[in-house]
């Protein structure tokens, strides 16, 4: 074996190690399961956020339809009357 080899194999043990301790340790249990929660939470949010960038692109493409309506749309004569109270 090279020294490499064998420097990797009591790095893996040395990891298998420490996170079996670590599994049996209540704070850093609650750790993990924070960090678990935090993970589910983020790709709860990347969902929702790839879910608003398709309604913006909707939302513009529907204004530059109308926008494309209004403009040719044909425009409404204004008058101007005046309005006669009467009395009486």
């Amino acid at each position: 074996m090279t020294s490499t080899k064998i420097n990797l194999d009591r790095l893996t043990a040395l990891g298998q190690e420490v996170l079996e301790k670590a599994s049996q340790n209540p704070t850093a249990q609650k750790f993990i399961q924070g960090a678990v929660q935090m993970k589910e939470q983020v790709d709860d949010l990347s969902k929702r956020v790839r879910g608003l960038e398709k309604m913006e692109k909707k939302v513009e493409a529907l204004e530059k339809r109308v926008a494309k309506l209004e403009r040719g749309a044909p425009k409404k004569a204004t008058s101007s009357r005046k309005k006669t109270s009467s009395s009486g």
